[in-house]
């Protein structure tokens, strides 16, 4: 089991009813999951949490497995140094933080942090990237490491002296936004993670939360009311970042408001039915 996931954890958690909470899990096991095997049985005792761990860790491996099949046909064939090779994907997968399980639905660590890795002819390797990085970076990097020009109405930022020379080119912070399950944005800088809820969908997340996340990058202790000037750092890059993005939008409505004034989150309403 994660190190995170202790037995006072788990009790917590069993207390909360938001969208994919252990109880909701439960729900969802008698109604949607048990078609499929392994994921019908409930979540009632600690150690049938390694159902959901097992399960998710399945995947990985699966998916891990037909990577290493491909990689391997491309040896085979003589031509792996000189393929182009990248790995990503659309978003991560809460597997407790937040009190949430098996969802992608906030944006926290566990959401939005994805995997990317890549291997270009030429290119460095064995190196780690710990700058940061929006997905929406991937296409200017692709265009500059083909030697095409980037387009100017693109918002993002190539990294791709990164993978040729392993020059740091992260961005100084991220703001990220999500509109589906909750209506959240984020910002990501230094150590920390802060996160403003508009909406909570009914998940009980109180406005603010803040978590250092080098000493807990599990999102267990929310130091927003202990660190009051992290907040106010953390809001003014959220004003500049929506200063920046409404200037430069065709239209002059917030896209989050837009959600906001359609009754909040889909996925949320459908909860609250």
């Amino acid at each position: 089991m994660p190190e995170c996931l202790t037995e006072d954890v788990f009790k917590l958690h069993q207390q909360k009813e938001n969208q994919h909470s252990i109880n909701h899990m439960n729900e969802l096991a008698k109604t949607h999951y048990f078609r499929w095997p392994r994921h019908g049985k409930q979540i009632a005792a600690y150690d049938d949490l390694r159902i959901i761990i097992d399960n998710y860790d399945c995947a990985i491996r699966y998916m891990d497995d037909h990577v290493g099949q491909v990689l391997r046909k491309l040896e085979e064939l003589g031509v792996i140094e000189d393929t182009a090779i990248l790995i990503s994907a659309d978003h991560g997968e809460n597997m407790g933080e937040l009190g949430i399980y098996s969802e992608h639905g906030t944006t926290d660590q566990g959401t939005w942090r994805i995997p990317m890795i890549i291997r270009w002819p030429n290119g460095l390797k064995g190196r780690v990237d710990e700058g940061l990085h929006y997905h929406l970076d991937l296409a200017p990097t692709l265009a500059s490491l083909l030697g095409a020009p980037k387009i100017e109405s693109w918002d993002g930022q190539s990294y791709s002296d990164s993978i040729i020379n392993g020059r740091s080119t992260g961005r100084e912070y991220l703001v990220l936004s999500q509109c589906a399950h909750v209506c959240h944005r984020s910002v990501r800088f230094g150590d920390w993670l802060y996160i403003r809820s508009y909406h909570d969908g009914y998940n009980g997340f109180p406005k603010e939360m803040l978590f250092n996340l080098i000493e807990d990058p599990y999102e267990q202790v929310n130091l927003s009311q202990e660190r009051p000037d992290i907040c106010k750092e953390a809001v003014y890059i959220l004003n500049e970042w929506h200063d920046e993005m409404m200037s430069s939008m065709e239209y002059d409505v917030d896209p989050l408001w837009t959600v906001m004034k359609e009754g909040g989150p889909l996925h949320a309403r459908e909860y609250k039915k």
